[in-house]
């Protein structure tokens, strides 16, 4: 006998990898990192004018849009504990979505602009004064990497603040870059390095903005979860006693943990009485098998089921 999906869910071991940080540990993690960036972001701009330095400046730029990423982060971890109301009868998690979609669009951005900005320096390279750039460099990666172990734990199984900790991370690494290329002006006064720097800063920026992004476009555009194998479970559910076919089926999720379905079930003419045993047989292999605990059934007599229902999407 199948036991009840909700017993299920309560039992179900939790992911280890998963550390659990209450809500308001948590933002105050957010909170000084905001300052954190927010006084580094300060200290750099004017140390990378005084330096003559752009890649101290672009690093001063992306350490601002950390700070921006982590006002967003903050403001949207606060509204998706907002309960489901009238107008949002799903919630407000997905607000978080949001926010990572924010967050990586606006890394993509800057790292347009700094291609931009150390192409135009490769052609005409400045004096740059290597010490400050070492200094507020080695600054930087401390607060860079500080910031990095504030959310690592808290960025598995969010996508808002896995969005947070890449651009902390990637500042960290901008951080080190910074750093071996002062030392580089310092020692042989090789000027292209500051802007080469800045190019490899931005590439990498990229890469993480565009290797993350997708996930969160998925999410935002209903698709099915990534992880559920939808013809096999398509598949199990038909093969329930009692079921003739299945259509009109939709995969989505409202986070990243909440997998959710709807669909219709065509149930057998002799089987008709027993709707109530086949719903709790299929909710059963929904959650057992592909850890769906929240599915929409509806359920069509032979005669009257819709004909030549596709077996995706609308009917």
């Amino acid at each position: 006998m199948h036991k009840n999906p909700s017993d299920l869910k309560e039992n179900m071991p939790h992911d280890e990898g998963h550390t659990h940080i209450d809500p308001a540990s948590g933002d105050r993690r957010v909170a000084i990192a905001i300052w954190a960036n927010g006084i580094l972001t300060i200290a750099q701009i004017v140390g990378g004018i005084f330096a003559g330095s752009l890649a101290l400046i672009a690093d001063a730029i992306h350490n601002f849009s950390d700070m921006a990423a982590l006002v967003i982060a903050f403001g949207a971890r606060k509204i998706s504990r907002r309960p489901a109301d009238a107008k949002m009868t799903f919630g407000y998690r997905r607000i978080e979505i949001v926010a990572a979609l924010i967050n990586y669009t606006s890394l993509i951005i800057i790292g347009l602009y700094l291609i931009y900005e150390g192409a135009m320096r490769m052609i005409d390279p400045p004096e740059v004064l290597g010490w400050w750039v070492v200094i507020l460099g080695g600054v930087a990666l401390v607060v860079d990497t500080l910031t990095a172990m504030l959310t690592y734990s808290m960025q598995k199984g969010s996508v808002n603040i896995r969005a947070l900790f890449l651009h902390n991370l990637s500042d960290a690494l901008s951080s080190v870059a910074v750093i071996v290329g002062g030392t580089l002006i310092l020692l042989y006064d090789i000027r292209w390095v500051d802007p080469a720097i800045t190019i490899g800063i931005a590439l990498y920026i990229l890469y993480l903005a565009f290797t993350e992004i997708g996930g969160t476009i998925r999410l935002l555009m209903l698709a099915s979860p990534p992880q559920i194998e939808v013809d096999a479970l398509i598949g199990a559910v038909s093969s329930v006693q009692g079921v003739d076919n299945i259509h009109g089926v939709h995969f989505w999720q409202i986070d990243e943990q909440k997998n959710s379905m709807d669909a219709h079930v065509v149930v057998a003419r002799d089987h008709w009485e027993r709707l109530e045993a086949i719903k709790s047989d299929i909710k059963a292999v929904l959650a057992e098998e592909f850890g769906i605990f929240h599915s929409t059934l509806e359920f069509e007599h032979p005669d009257h089921a819709h004909e030549d229902a596709s077996v995706y999407g609308d009917e």
